[in-house]
């Protein structure tokens, strides 16, 4: 290794071997430094950043890689930032974790370091959806609250979420002033733990009961329709992870008898055996639960990925195959159904409104405008989401709101997306529209493009992995803000909206007007016909996402395949366009 970069990754790998670290890790950085150069550079090239989302990485030895040790500076920095904000009271916080490997490992690390800072710790005993530790925050009235996942990541990777007293992740100011606080954590010896075991506090499957109730108690809308249908088969997948009791129990609360779990995949297990990745949004991760689909004859297939705040859902077909639904259009379903029956019990009045994230389908928009309830457009992140029913707790009511990556959030007792509730609406929604109209959730859905329009999405992901792979993903958006494309599929691009710079430009006439929005790296291009394409990098893994929504008039259900057929066409073309196929 002769470079400055190769210096400094052998000095930090040194400070590993020499430093206050267990020997097995010790072990294995020796492997590193004597077998795989490219492994231990990745491992140390950097130190793993507390970035807006908490941390998310490969699970290894090194800076730059999730273990007990970069778990717990942010953990110590989170702790040094609560006892500032909340000085001179009793910092109480809980702590969760999903069903990957390692996780139960660093949940413990997480309580033993807030313990060992003075602060009243609340633990789950056991793996539990992300959305019950954004409701336990609320429901104790705590001050903060930590979650072990990595989400829909692949099995290598894990990850820690922070979230504030109103149990939405961290936003401004708290998320810069806790980077700053994590930063200042330079040594293992800063870091507090082996003190204060009796300030943990085991949260066990009592705790579940109140979080099932506030659900059944805040969202069902048809309890009538579900007990004329609650024999309605559904299949479920907890895809090995967190909603493997949750999901099942949500759904008998609301009053379904014939749910069937798939086996296979109720089995606890970071390596998600059954699968290649545990992300319900890919066909293939669903195929075993539709295949039990099909056996079964179910009308709806539902799946939560490992920490159970995304939702899969599959809908039957007039000919018993099974449609993987985006999270577009399980939105708007969710959205349409809420809407719908708000409005049949009487219960708008011109003071509720949705939300959903400005690279999701324009179509909740406007189903939002048919019922005159306002919809506003935030950032991509469910913390956005909260934060905008947060502004609003005092004035107005939220109904419901999500995001195309397959999140949703039906009532504002939770501040994160929660598929629990999400599964037991789709299921209700599904009773009551073969109680009030006779038809299955897919034929509601076609009749909904008639009377909205046909609006079709498609997202592209480009994966650059390490660090070669952020710089080029940060060239690519450099590129497109120097040149941005003139045309896609032959519609002229009218305008042009950075998210990072807040403007937009018309341009034809060049006027550029301010967007009120918080900064964020996303670029978005609008058609003469009112196409609309945003580059966004992710913030939580390493890829570059292009998300496409095109949209057509739907004369009739029985034109819906050659609608779709034109739709995707167009689509097509654009990724063309664009050098992306």
């Amino acid at each position: 290794m002769t470079n400055d970069l190769d210096q400094i990754v052998m000095a930090k790998a040194q400070a590993w071997l020499d430093g206050d670290y267990d020997e097995a890790t010790k072990a294995q950085v020796k492997y590193l430094i004597d077998n795989d150069k490219k492994e231990l550079t990745e491992s140390f090239y950097k130190d793993m950043e507390f970035g807006t989302a908490g941390l998310r990485g490969i699970m290894g030895v090194g800076s730059n890689r999730m273990n007990i040790y970069t778990v717990g500076t942010a953990t110590q920095g989170l702790a040094n930032y609560l006892k500032k904000t909340f000085e001179g009271e009793q910092v109480r916080v809980a702590v969760a974790h999903d069903s990957r490997n390692n996780s139960r490992l660093f949940a413990e690390r997480v309580a033993d370091i807030f313990a060992s800072n003075g602060f009243q710790v609340y633990l789950f005993d056991d793996l539990r959806p992300v959305p019950e530790l954004s409701f336990t925050i609320r429901e104790l009235k705590l001050h903060s609250g930590v979650v072990i996942t990595a989400s829909h990541n692949p099995k290598e990777y894990n990850g820690y979420k922070a979230y504030w007293s109103d149990g939405a992740q961290v936003t401004p100011p708290h998320d810069k002033n806790i980077i700053e606080e994590v930063a200042k954590i330079t040594h293992n010896s800063q870091v507090l733990t082996g003190q204060n075991p009796e300030n943990i506090t085991i949260l066990d499957e009592t705790f579940d009961k109140r979080y099932i109730d506030r659900i059944k108690n805040d969202i069902q809308l048809s309890p009538e329709s579900v007990a004329k249908y609650h024999d309605m088969k559904i299949v479920y997948t907890p895809l090995h992870g967190a909603g493997v009791r949750l999901v099942p129990m949500a759904l008998k609360e609301f009053g379904f008898s014939n749910v069937f779990v798939v086996p296979e995949q109720a089995v606890v297990d970071g390596n998600f055996p059954t699968v290649e990745s545990p992300n319900p949004e890919e066909r293939k991760t669903m195929l075993q639960a539709m295949e039990l689909g099909r056996k079964e004859g179910a009308d709806l297939v539902l799946a939560t990925d490992p920490d159970a705040d995304r939702i899969g859902v599959a809908l039957r077909t007039g000919t018993g195959e099974y449609v993987l639904l985006n999270g577009n259009q399980t939105l708007a379903l969710l959205l349409s159904y809420q809407l719908t029956r708000w409005a049949e019990r009487g219960e708008l009045d011109g003071n509720q409104y949705v939300i959903k994230t400005i690279v999701t389908s324009q179509m909740a928009n406007a189903v939002a405008a048919h019922f005159g309830v306002k919809c506003y457009d935030c950032l991509t992140g469910f913390k956005y989401i909260a934060k905008i029913i947060r502004e609003n707790e005092a004035t107005a009511k939220y109904i419901g709101g999500g995001e195309e990556s397959f999140g949703y959030l039906a009532g504002d007792y939770v501040r994160d997306k929660d598929a629990v509730s999400a599964c037991a609406l789709a299921a209700e929604a599904a009773a009551w529209a073969k109680d009030t109209m006779g038809l299955t959730l897919y034929e509601w859905l076609q009749q909904l493009y008639v009377k909205y329009g046909f609006y079709r999405e498609s997202l592209v992901s480009l994966v650059r992995k390490g660090k070669e792979g952020a710089e080029e993903i940060q060239q690519i958006m450099v590129n497109y803000r120097t040149n941005p494309p003139k045309e896609l599929a032959g519609s002229e691009v009218l305008i042009v909206r950075d998210y990072k710079s807040l403007e937009e430009t018309n341009m034809r006439s060049g006027v550029v007007t301010p967007i009120d929005q918080d900064s964020s790296n996303v670029l978005q291009w609008i058609t003469a016909d009112g196409t609309i394409i945003s580059v966004r990098p992710s913030g939580t893994e390493p890829k570059i996402k292009f998300y496409f929504g095109v949209k057509a008039d739907l004369p009739s259900v029985e034109q819906f395949d050659d609608v779709q057929s034109q739709l995707e066409a167009k689509m097509l073309r654009i990724k063309m366009d664009l050098d992306l196929v």
